[in-house]
Protein backbone atom coordinates (compact mmCIF):
# COMPACT_ATOMS: atom_id res chain seq x y z
CA UNK A 1 0.00 0.00 0.00
CA UNK A 2 1.21 3.78 -0.91
CA UNK A 3 1.21 6.42 1.77
CA UNK A 4 -2.43 7.50 3.50
CA UNK A 5 -3.37 10.98 1.34
CA UNK A 6 -2.55 13.70 3.28
CA UNK A 7 -5.89 15.06 3.37
CA UNK A 8 -8.44 12.75 4.81
CA UNK A 9 -11.90 12.35 2.52
CA UNK A 10 -14.51 15.11 2.80
CA UNK A 11 -17.99 13.94 4.34
CA UNK A 12 -20.59 14.06 2.00
CA UNK A 13 -22.50 17.23 3.35
CA UNK A 14 -20.93 19.23 5.72
CA UNK A 15 -22.23 21.97 8.35
CA UNK A 16 -20.05 25.04 7.87
CA UNK A 17 -20.61 28.00 10.44
CA UNK A 18 -18.91 30.95 8.44
CA UNK A 19 -17.98 33.94 10.55
CA UNK A 20 -17.19 37.27 8.97
CA UNK A 21 -17.64 40.20 10.48
CA UNK A 22 -18.78 42.40 7.70
CA UNK A 23 -21.11 41.19 5.04
CA UNK A 24 -23.16 42.41 2.09
CA UNK A 25 -24.28 44.90 1.59
CA UNK A 26 -21.02 46.62 2.93
CA UNK A 27 -18.64 46.24 0.12
CA UNK A 28 -14.89 45.16 0.74
CA UNK A 29 -12.52 42.58 0.15
CA UNK A 30 -13.50 40.46 3.17
CA UNK A 31 -16.75 40.79 2.28
CA UNK A 32 -16.70 39.47 -0.99
CA UNK A 33 -14.08 36.82 -0.78
CA UNK A 34 -16.91 35.77 2.11
CA UNK A 35 -19.87 35.70 -0.11
CA UNK A 36 -17.89 33.66 -2.89
CA UNK A 37 -16.63 31.08 -0.25
CA UNK A 38 -20.26 30.77 0.81
CA UNK A 39 -21.80 30.54 -2.39
CA UNK A 40 -19.42 27.90 -3.65
CA UNK A 41 -19.19 25.59 -0.33
CA UNK A 42 -23.15 26.07 -1.30
CA UNK A 43 -23.05 24.95 -4.51
CA UNK A 44 -20.70 21.82 -3.58
CA UNK A 45 -23.41 20.39 -1.55
CA UNK A 46 -22.62 21.56 1.71
CA UNK A 47 -24.98 23.23 4.72
CA UNK A 48 -23.84 26.70 5.11
CA UNK A 49 -24.72 29.36 7.69
CA UNK A 50 -22.71 32.95 7.64
CA UNK A 51 -22.88 34.93 10.68
CA UNK A 52 -22.02 38.42 10.56
CA UNK A 53 -21.90 42.01 12.91
CA UNK A 54 -23.83 43.33 9.64
CA UNK A 55 -27.06 44.08 10.66
CA UNK A 56 -28.63 45.97 7.12
CA UNK A 57 -29.96 43.43 5.21
CA UNK A 58 -30.04 43.69 1.26
CA UNK A 59 -32.80 42.08 0.39
CA UNK A 60 -30.89 38.99 -1.53
CA UNK A 61 -31.66 35.55 -1.27
CA UNK A 62 -28.81 33.71 -0.45
CA UNK A 63 -28.47 29.86 -1.15
CA UNK A 64 -27.26 29.96 2.64
CA UNK A 65 -28.68 31.14 5.56
CA UNK A 66 -27.42 34.78 6.86
CA UNK A 67 -27.68 35.16 10.42
CA UNK A 68 -26.99 39.16 11.32
CA UNK A 69 -25.58 40.76 14.67
CA UNK A 70 -26.42 37.60 17.01
CA UNK A 71 -26.55 37.37 20.60
CA UNK A 72 -24.28 35.28 22.45
CA UNK A 73 -27.26 32.94 22.92
CA UNK A 74 -27.82 32.61 18.79
CA UNK A 75 -23.77 31.95 18.41
CA UNK A 76 -23.54 29.42 20.68
CA UNK A 77 -26.52 27.39 19.18
CA UNK A 78 -25.22 27.86 15.49
CA UNK A 79 -21.90 26.78 16.61
CA UNK A 80 -23.41 23.62 18.08
CA UNK A 81 -24.38 23.01 15.17
CA UNK A 82 -21.64 23.28 12.75
CA UNK A 83 -18.90 20.33 11.83
CA UNK A 84 -16.26 23.67 11.41
CA UNK A 85 -16.12 26.74 12.77
CA UNK A 86 -14.49 29.07 10.01
CA UNK A 87 -13.37 32.65 10.81
CA UNK A 88 -12.71 35.02 7.78
CA UNK A 89 -10.63 36.33 9.64
CA UNK A 90 -10.05 36.21 13.21
CA UNK A 91 -12.20 38.10 16.09
CA UNK A 92 -12.48 37.68 19.39
CA UNK A 93 -15.68 38.62 19.68
CA UNK A 94 -16.85 35.54 17.99
CA UNK A 95 -14.63 33.15 18.81
CA UNK A 96 -15.47 31.91 21.81
CA UNK A 97 -17.91 29.76 21.81
CA UNK A 98 -15.77 27.11 19.38
CA UNK A 99 -14.00 26.06 22.63
CA UNK A 100 -16.66 26.12 24.58
CA UNK A 101 -18.39 23.90 21.98
CA UNK A 102 -14.72 22.31 21.17
CA UNK A 103 -15.32 22.44 17.35
CA UNK A 104 -12.54 22.47 14.79
CA UNK A 105 -11.62 26.34 14.21
CA UNK A 106 -10.63 27.55 11.24
CA UNK A 107 -9.19 30.94 10.42
CA UNK A 108 -8.43 32.60 7.05
CA UNK A 109 -6.08 35.82 7.94
CA UNK A 110 -7.17 38.50 5.11
CA UNK A 111 -4.88 41.25 6.71
CA UNK A 112 -2.02 42.09 9.10
CA UNK A 113 -2.68 40.78 12.52
CA UNK A 114 -1.90 43.98 14.38
CA UNK A 115 -0.31 46.97 13.81
CA UNK A 116 2.72 47.28 11.23
CA UNK A 117 4.41 49.73 13.49
CA UNK A 118 4.49 50.12 17.34
CA UNK A 119 3.73 47.70 20.27
CA UNK A 120 1.71 44.95 19.36
CA UNK A 121 -2.14 45.41 21.99
CA UNK A 122 -3.25 43.19 24.32
CA UNK A 123 -5.87 41.79 22.01
CA UNK A 124 -3.21 41.28 19.46
CA UNK A 125 -0.96 38.99 21.87
CA UNK A 126 -3.96 36.82 22.97
CA UNK A 127 -4.98 36.56 19.29
CA UNK A 128 -1.71 35.33 18.96
CA UNK A 129 -1.79 32.99 21.18
CA UNK A 130 -5.54 31.50 20.69
CA UNK A 131 -4.31 30.74 16.77
CA UNK A 132 -2.03 27.95 17.65
CA UNK A 133 -5.23 25.89 18.22
CA UNK A 134 -6.49 26.44 15.16
CA UNK A 135 -6.35 26.25 11.38
CA UNK A 136 -4.96 28.98 9.87
CA UNK A 137 -5.09 30.00 6.37
CA UNK A 138 -2.60 32.79 5.27
CA UNK A 139 -3.52 34.60 1.85
CA UNK A 140 0.14 35.04 0.90
CA UNK A 141 3.31 34.36 2.28
CA UNK A 142 3.97 37.72 3.78
CA UNK A 143 0.65 37.46 5.89
CA UNK A 144 2.04 33.69 6.47
CA UNK A 145 5.10 35.27 8.05
CA UNK A 146 2.77 38.06 10.25
CA UNK A 147 0.56 35.77 11.92
CA UNK A 148 3.16 33.70 14.71
CA UNK A 149 1.42 30.51 14.26
CA UNK A 150 1.77 28.03 11.52
CA UNK A 151 -0.19 28.36 8.82
CA UNK A 152 -1.49 26.94 4.83
CA UNK A 153 -1.29 30.06 2.28
CA UNK A 154 -3.87 29.75 -0.14
CA UNK A 155 -4.56 32.96 -1.80
CA UNK A 156 -7.74 34.75 -2.37
CA UNK A 157 -10.77 34.12 -4.82
CA UNK A 158 -12.08 36.60 -7.33
CA UNK A 159 -15.48 37.07 -9.25
CA UNK A 160 -14.35 35.36 -12.56
CA UNK A 161 -18.38 34.88 -14.00
CA UNK A 162 -18.05 38.93 -13.65
CA UNK A 163 -14.43 39.52 -14.46
CA UNK A 164 -13.84 38.04 -17.41
CA UNK A 165 -12.40 38.38 -21.45
CA UNK A 166 -15.18 40.77 -23.27
CA UNK A 167 -14.67 40.30 -26.90
CA UNK A 168 -16.64 43.18 -27.94
CA UNK A 169 -15.17 45.94 -25.63
CA UNK A 170 -12.08 47.82 -27.39
CA UNK A 171 -8.92 47.82 -25.70
CA UNK A 172 -8.49 51.12 -26.33
CA UNK A 173 -6.76 52.56 -23.76
CA UNK A 174 -3.63 52.39 -21.90
CA UNK A 175 -4.09 52.70 -18.03
CA UNK A 176 -6.20 51.84 -15.49
CA UNK A 177 -6.29 51.79 -11.71
CA UNK A 178 -9.42 50.80 -9.45
CA UNK A 179 -9.61 51.75 -5.99
CA UNK A 180 -9.92 53.97 -3.04
CA UNK A 181 -8.64 57.27 -3.84
CA UNK A 182 -6.61 57.82 0.10
CA UNK A 183 -2.54 57.82 0.38
CA UNK A 184 -2.24 54.41 1.05
CA UNK A 185 -3.09 53.25 -2.18
CA UNK A 186 -0.28 55.32 -4.20
CA UNK A 187 -2.94 57.31 -6.71
CA UNK A 188 -0.23 60.21 -6.32
CA UNK A 189 2.41 58.10 -7.67
CA UNK A 190 1.59 57.21 -10.36
CA UNK A 191 0.18 60.53 -11.58
CA UNK A 192 3.77 61.46 -10.42
CA UNK A 193 5.13 58.73 -12.94
CA UNK A 194 2.48 59.92 -15.56
CA UNK A 195 4.61 63.42 -15.10
CA UNK A 196 7.88 62.30 -15.50
CA UNK A 197 6.63 60.23 -19.33
CA UNK A 198 5.27 63.39 -20.45
CA UNK A 199 8.14 65.45 -19.74
CA UNK A 200 9.58 62.77 -21.52
CA UNK A 201 6.77 63.45 -24.85
CA UNK A 202 5.21 60.04 -23.39
CA UNK A 203 1.41 60.88 -22.66
CA UNK A 204 -0.57 57.13 -22.01
CA UNK A 205 -4.21 58.06 -20.78
CA UNK A 206 -5.42 56.56 -17.42
CA UNK A 207 -8.80 56.12 -16.09
CA UNK A 208 -8.80 56.43 -12.36
CA UNK A 209 -12.36 54.45 -10.98
CA UNK A 210 -13.14 55.15 -7.77
CA UNK A 211 -13.58 57.88 -4.71
CA UNK A 212 -12.01 58.91 -2.01
CA UNK A 213 -10.86 61.57 0.44
CA UNK A 214 -7.99 62.58 -1.74
CA UNK A 215 -9.98 63.11 -4.63
CA UNK A 216 -9.71 67.13 -4.71
CA UNK A 217 -5.74 67.02 -4.48
CA UNK A 218 -4.99 64.33 -7.01
CA UNK A 219 -6.97 66.44 -9.22
CA UNK A 220 -5.04 69.22 -8.46
CA UNK A 221 -1.70 67.22 -9.09
CA UNK A 222 -2.56 66.26 -12.35
CA UNK A 223 -3.22 69.81 -13.06
CA UNK A 224 0.13 70.63 -11.90
CA UNK A 225 1.82 68.06 -13.32
CA UNK A 226 0.51 68.99 -16.92
CA UNK A 227 -1.19 65.95 -17.11
CA UNK A 228 -5.18 66.33 -16.37
CA UNK A 229 -6.32 65.72 -20.59
CA UNK A 230 -4.92 62.24 -20.14
CA UNK A 231 -6.38 61.70 -17.06
CA UNK A 232 -10.01 60.80 -16.63
CA UNK A 233 -11.68 60.01 -12.96
CA UNK A 234 -14.83 57.70 -13.64
CA UNK A 235 -16.10 57.48 -10.12
CA UNK A 236 -16.96 54.36 -8.65
CA UNK A 237 -18.12 51.45 -11.35
CA UNK A 238 -19.19 47.61 -9.54
CA UNK A 239 -19.76 44.55 -11.52
CA UNK A 240 -20.56 44.64 -15.13
CA UNK A 241 -19.96 48.03 -15.79
CA UNK A 242 -16.57 47.85 -14.07
CA UNK A 243 -15.69 45.10 -15.82
CA UNK A 244 -16.32 46.78 -19.33
CA UNK A 245 -14.06 49.24 -18.06
CA UNK A 246 -10.88 47.16 -17.15
CA UNK A 247 -11.18 45.51 -20.74
CA UNK A 248 -10.61 48.95 -22.51
CA UNK A 249 -7.04 49.11 -21.03
CA UNK A 250 -4.20 47.09 -21.57
CA UNK A 251 -2.40 47.92 -17.87
CA UNK A 252 -4.07 47.77 -14.34
CA UNK A 253 -1.37 49.46 -12.10
CA UNK A 254 -1.83 48.98 -8.38
CA UNK A 255 0.83 51.62 -6.85
CA UNK A 256 0.08 50.68 -3.51
CA UNK A 257 2.22 52.88 -0.55
CA UNK A 258 1.84 50.42 2.17
CA UNK A 259 2.30 46.70 1.99
CA UNK A 260 -1.09 45.10 0.69
CA UNK A 261 -1.92 41.73 2.26
CA UNK A 262 -3.01 40.33 -1.27
CA UNK A 263 -4.68 42.31 -4.39
CA UNK A 264 -7.68 41.08 -5.98
CA UNK A 265 -7.80 44.24 -7.94
CA UNK A 266 -4.76 42.74 -9.65
CA UNK A 267 -6.63 39.59 -10.65
CA UNK A 268 -9.74 41.20 -11.78
CA UNK A 269 -8.11 43.15 -14.53
CA UNK A 270 -5.92 40.45 -14.94
CA UNK A 271 -9.15 38.33 -15.68
CA UNK A 272 -9.97 41.33 -17.90
CA UNK A 273 -7.09 41.01 -19.78
CA UNK A 274 -5.12 43.80 -18.49
CA UNK A 275 -1.38 43.00 -17.66
CA UNK A 276 -0.89 43.80 -14.09
CA UNK A 277 1.99 46.30 -12.74
CA UNK A 278 2.02 46.35 -8.94
CA UNK A 279 3.95 47.35 -6.08
CA UNK A 280 6.41 44.58 -4.75
CA UNK A 281 5.79 44.55 -0.70
CA UNK A 282 3.26 42.43 0.99
CA UNK A 283 1.40 40.02 -0.96
CA UNK A 284 0.89 41.58 -4.18
CA UNK A 285 3.44 40.72 -6.02
CA UNK A 286 1.31 36.66 -5.36
CA UNK A 287 -1.83 38.49 -6.65
CA UNK A 288 0.26 39.87 -9.42
CA UNK A 289 1.98 36.45 -10.34
CA UNK A 290 3.33 36.21 -13.70
CA UNK A 291 0.89 38.12 -15.45
CA UNK A 292 2.64 41.71 -15.12
CA UNK A 293 5.67 43.00 -13.20
CA UNK A 294 6.34 44.62 -9.99
CA UNK A 295 8.12 47.63 -8.83
CA UNK A 296 9.48 49.05 -5.34
CA UNK A 297 6.99 50.96 -3.23
CA UNK A 298 6.68 54.21 -3.45
CA UNK A 299 9.54 54.96 -6.52
CA UNK A 300 7.56 56.70 -8.76
CA UNK A 301 10.34 56.94 -11.00
CA UNK A 302 10.85 53.20 -11.10
CA UNK A 303 6.96 52.92 -12.03
CA UNK A 304 7.20 55.00 -15.10
CA UNK A 305 9.80 52.81 -16.09
CA UNK A 306 7.64 50.19 -16.04
CA UNK A 307 5.08 51.61 -17.60
CA UNK A 308 6.96 52.58 -20.50
CA UNK A 309 8.61 49.55 -20.98
CA UNK A 310 5.51 47.45 -20.77
CA UNK A 311 3.54 49.69 -23.20
CA UNK A 312 6.68 50.00 -25.75
CA UNK A 313 7.07 46.26 -25.84
CA UNK A 314 4.02 44.09 -27.36
CA UNK A 315 5.54 40.99 -27.21
CA UNK A 316 6.19 41.22 -23.24
CA UNK A 317 3.02 42.26 -22.85
CA UNK A 318 1.95 39.39 -25.19
CA UNK A 319 3.98 37.00 -22.70
CA UNK A 320 2.56 38.57 -19.69
CA UNK A 321 -1.11 37.99 -20.93
CA UNK A 322 -0.80 34.38 -22.19
CA UNK A 323 0.24 33.34 -18.53
CA UNK A 324 -3.64 34.78 -17.02
CA UNK A 325 -5.62 31.64 -18.20
CA UNK A 326 -3.71 29.32 -15.93
CA UNK A 327 -3.21 32.23 -12.58
CA UNK A 328 -6.78 33.20 -12.79
CA UNK A 329 -8.12 29.34 -12.86
CA UNK A 330 -5.98 29.00 -9.82
CA UNK A 331 -7.64 31.74 -8.01
CA UNK A 332 -11.10 31.20 -9.69
CA UNK A 333 -13.56 30.92 -6.74
CA UNK A 334 -14.22 27.26 -6.83
CA UNK A 335 -10.69 26.36 -7.06
CA UNK A 336 -10.24 28.35 -3.98
CA UNK A 337 -13.27 26.71 -2.06
CA UNK A 338 -11.83 23.30 -2.75
CA UNK A 339 -8.51 24.28 -0.95
CA UNK A 340 -10.40 25.32 1.86
CA UNK A 341 -12.46 22.41 2.17
CA UNK A 342 -9.74 20.18 2.27
CA UNK A 343 -8.43 22.66 5.54
CA UNK A 344 -11.98 21.79 6.78
CA UNK A 345 -11.38 18.37 6.42
CA UNK A 346 -8.00 18.37 7.80
CA UNK A 347 -9.44 20.07 10.91
CA UNK A 348 -12.48 17.75 11.22
CA UNK A 349 -10.14 14.35 11.29
CA UNK A 350 -8.32 15.45 13.75
CA UNK A 351 -4.94 16.43 11.99
CA UNK A 352 -2.72 18.46 13.73
CA UNK A 353 -2.90 21.97 12.87
CA UNK A 354 0.69 22.89 13.19
CA UNK A 355 1.15 22.59 9.08
CA UNK A 356 4.34 24.63 7.83
CA UNK A 357 3.28 27.47 5.33
CA UNK A 358 3.42 26.49 2.19
CA UNK A 359 1.01 26.54 -1.00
Amino acid sequence: MGPPPPFPPLRSTLKILLCSHRFSPDIGGIETVSALLANEFARAGHDVRVLTQTREDDGRTWPFQVVRSPSSRELLRHTGWCDVFFQNNVSLQTAWPAFLRRKPWVVAHQTWLGATVGPATWKVRLKRLLLRFAHNIAISPAIAGDIGAPSIVIGNPFDASVFRLLPDVPRDRELVFVGRLVSDKGVDLLLAALGQLASRGSRPRLTVIGTGSEEAALRSQAVTLGIAAQVDFAGMLTGEALARSLNRHRLIVVPSRWAEPFGVVALEGIGCGCVAIGSDQGGLPQAVGPCGVTFPNGDATALAAAVAGLLSDDTRMAQLRSAAPAHVREHSAASIATAYLRIFARAIGGQAADTPAGK
